[in-house]
């Protein structure tokens, strides 16, 4: 079993930063892939960026150039550090991770949500 825990959302005006954390606990050790999913009202979950253990690293084309990604393995942990946020970026962000097992079969885990809201 695998527990992801957000933290770092709040209310930001247009144009500032936010840093998402997640943090993983439970009995796996390793990860293949962590990343971060968003939904806004109405819309469907999106994929935001993931980073694979490999280091191969996927950034949704409205978060290029704009948010960075990253992971810290031994603290079974990701990062999302969002700049130059625009009210578009307005949802819940998830923590998604990943977990492989020696056939390949995959299990997916997923947080509760944090929420991320760009307004004046």
């Amino acid at each position: 079993q695998v527990l992801l825990a957000e933290s770092g959302g709040g209310l930001v005006q247009p144009g500032g930063s936010l840093r998402l954390s997640c943090e993983a606990s439970g009995s796996i050790s390793f990860l293949d892939v962590m990343g971060w999913y968003r939904q806004a009202p109405g819309k469907q979950r999106e994929l935001v960026a993931s980073a694979k253990s490999d280091g191969n690293i996927e950034y949704a084309d409205s978060a290029k150039g704009r948010f960075t990604i990253s992971r810290d393995n031994s603290k079974l942990a990701v990062y999302l550090q969002m700049t130059s946020l625009k009210p578009e970026d307005t949802a819940v962000y998830y923590c998604n991770a990943i977990w492989r097992d020696y056939r390949n079969y995959p299990d997916t885990f997923w947080g509760l949500g944090t929420q991320v809201t760009v307004s004046s």
